[in-house]
């Protein structure tokens, strides 16, 4: 017996670790687009939209705005695209399980670095479905991933915030690609390489990730992988003798546990309550500020550094270098919500109503977070950017790992794929707006960005609703509480 939980405990700790360096490797590659970017334009993507025009002092440039459009357009529809196909993914991993919406997943990622890889200079539209196919492929990986933090316990706020983390670093992996172009392996061999990486993937599908879920809270002696899932000990030596019904029962006993668990509010409720439609509002307005940062940020950095190809690939590494600390700046939200929820529990007060208090500050700094780095990437002060970078990574990380905690805690967890992926579907939508906010910039605006930031800035403040609103909901739940215990004194 011994034994077996020591196998069980260390297959769930390499079920961690790979799931972590999937997410870190693999899924939000999409999102170190600026350095990607780079590579493109030294490759000559797109080259035949520069035309020669005439400067302020009456001098021949090379103007490249049309060809930076088409590269903000693909970063529109990939990040438009991550977000908005979330919501089917929801349903595909709810329904089908993680085996079915894994394959799914690899299928896609793998599809797409292909179509990178089998691009070139003279067939660079490959690049519109292959950014959003890896888009796809790689949120897919990290909504399977996150069920893992269910194997933790006490622990799972943090873990899915650092899956979280993780995802965002692994936009670094562009600028490994960029440092190794620039040593002279070609795009085409770095994406071949990537699309081989996808065995990787199938084995730990099939022998580190269970068929269909992972249940929280765990039921005892939970197994999973390639042995029988939920079969308590007594079953053991009939799950020895017949494997087949040991897969039979495999499936009956995730089903059955999954909708034991069910929970009176329906998803009809979930969808239309006061506090999905404010973290909808919190997350939208603060995923369009990093999106058009993030899809602007080339033309921004050769606008301050006058066009030096040097200092803008040197803004540029340094931009992907943060993002590596996604990572590390993810579990301290995490980290908020676990130790501020079992530091103070109430007397009196449910589970439930201590994760909803301990998620208001984890919301209030991350709005906060993202006003800071709206008015500094505002500022069009070149050196200042450093600390746009570090405001922009620690408030990314924040952000996509709130989402994720915060659903997990404030809804049941059988409608959790679902609204995460409508809550990401939704906020797609509203994403949309940075190419238009991109096209009035180059047109209107004559390239000044500093009306859209402020805009932004301000619309960011709309995110301070959603910390407030839970604040004052778990004010009321403590209010009826005193009442409660008030009416035996009173008689």
């Amino acid at each position: 017996m011994i034994g077996g939980d020591c196998r069980l405990s260390v297959r769930r700790y390499l079920t961690f670790a790979t799931g972590l360096v999937e997410c870190l490797c693999f899924a939000g590659a999409v999102f170190g687009w600026a350095s990607l970017v780079t590579v493109l334009k030294a490759d000559g993507y797109f080259s035949f939209l520069c035309a020669n025009a005439t400067g302020d002092n009456h001098t021949q440039i090379l103007d490249c705005s049309a060809q930076d459009e088409q590269f903000s357009l693909i970063f529109t529809i990939a990040s438009f695209m991550n977000n908005f196909l979330t919501l089917p993914n929801g349903f595909l991993f709810d329904h089908f399980g993680t085996t079915v919406a894994r394959l799914f997943a690899i299928f896609l990622y793998t599809l797409g670095t292909l179509m990178v890889a089998f691009s070139s200079p003279a067939l660079p539209y490959l690049l519109f479905p292959a950014l959003p196919l890896m888009a796809v492929g790689g949120i897919l990986f990290l909504i399977t991933n996150m069920q893992v933090g269910n194997l933790f316990g006490s622990h799972r706020s943090t873990i899915i915030n650092l899956y979280n983390g993780a995802f965002d670093s692994s936009s670094a992996l562009f600028l490994i690609i960029k440092l190794v172009h620039e040593s002279g392996v070609s795009l085409h061999s770095a994406f071949l390489f990537l699309s081989a990486c996808s065995i990787f993937h199938i084995l730990r599908t099939f022998f580190l990730l269970p068929r269909n879920f992972i249940p929280h809270p765990l039921p005892d002696q939970y197994s999973y992988g390639t042995q029988c899932v939920h079969i308590v000990s007594h079953s053991s030596m009939v799950c020895h003798f017949y494997p087949f019904f040991c897969i039979l029962c495999s499936i009956f006993f995730s089903w059955f546990i999954n909708y034991l668990s069910l929970s009176e509010k329906t998803f009809r409720e979930c969808l239309l309550s006061r506090f999905f439609v404010c973290h909808l509002l919190w997350l939208s307005v603060m995923q369009l500020r990093h999106y058009l940062f993030i899809g602007t940020l080339n033309p921004m950095l050769q606008r301050l550094t006058e066009g030096d190809s040097s200092l803008v690939s040197q803004y540029t590494n340094a931009f992907a270098f943060t993002q590596l600390c996604a990572v590390l700046c993810a579990p301290w939200n995490g980290l908020i919500m676990d130790r501020h929820r079992g530091f103070s529990m109430l007397l009196g007060e449910t589970e439930h109503e201590a994760d909803l208090r301990a998620s208001v500050l984890s919301l209030f700094l991350t709005a906060l977070q993202c006003v800071l780095f709206s008015l500094c990437a505002s500022t069009p002060y070149l050196p200042l950017q450093y600390l746009t970078f570090i405001l922009q990574v620690l408030n990314r990380s924040f952000l996509y790992g709130g989402i994720a905690a915060f659903i997990s805690v404030a809804f049941p967890s059988r409608h959790f794929g679902k609204l995460y992926g409508l809550a990401m579907s939704l906020s797609a939508s509203f994403s949309l707006l940075q190419y238009p906010c991109f096209a009035l910039v180059n047109g209107a605006l004559g390239g000044d960005p500093l009306y859209v930031n402020i805009g932004l800035t301000l619309l960011c403040l709309l995110a301070f609703i959603h910390p407030l609103s839970v604040y004052l909901h778990c004010r009321k739940l403590a209010s009826q509480r005193d009442k409660i215990k008030a009416i035996p004194l009173s008689s």
